[in-house]
């Protein structure tokens, strides 16, 4: 988890090995969004087409599909880190996650990057804490060392 801010121009510096992964990528386009409309999410190009292509395919619930499809175009753009490892939000979804000029949290997982506004960030963090132990030993269980 890291720290960062939206400066007034509505971008988010990110942590140096964020850019290193970022920098390393075939394809350099970005898809900046949020599916929930709470939390915001940095795609990989590559990695959005493949849900994009999940919207269209997934049949168990298409409402659902459609629904966070509609959420995602709705608050999303294409975007560039830029030389200095800054990346452009949306003033549409700046608006909508209340990040403007804000700080924020940066967390990587299953390849893309969560960015958690301070009220949303310490929401999960309430909600993880609650219920940790329980949790380590479900996935202890399953696995996990």
């Amino acid at each position: 988890m890291y720290p960062g801010r939206l400066d007034d121009k509505g971008r988010v510096k990110l942590p140096a090995t964020f850019q290193q992964y970022f920098a390393v990528l075939k394809e350099k386009k970005l898809f900046v969004t949020s599916l929930d409309r709470r939390t915001a999410q940095i795609y990989p190009i590559e990695v959005w087409r493949t849900n994009e292509k999940f919207f269209e395919s997934y049949r168990d619930n298409v409402k659902l599909a459609r629904n966070i499809a509609f959420n995602a175009n709705d608050l999303g753009a294409e975007a560039e880190m830029d030389s200095q490892g800054r990346i452009l939000f949306s003033p549409e979804l700046r608006r909508e996650l209340a990040i403007e000029n804000q700080p924020v949290r940066l967390m990587a997982y299953r390849g893309r990057i969560e960015v958690f506004s301070e009220k949303i960030y310490e929401e999960r963090k309430r909600e993880a804490a609650q219920v940790a132990s329980d949790d380590v030993a479900l996935l202890e269980a399953a696995g996990l060392n």
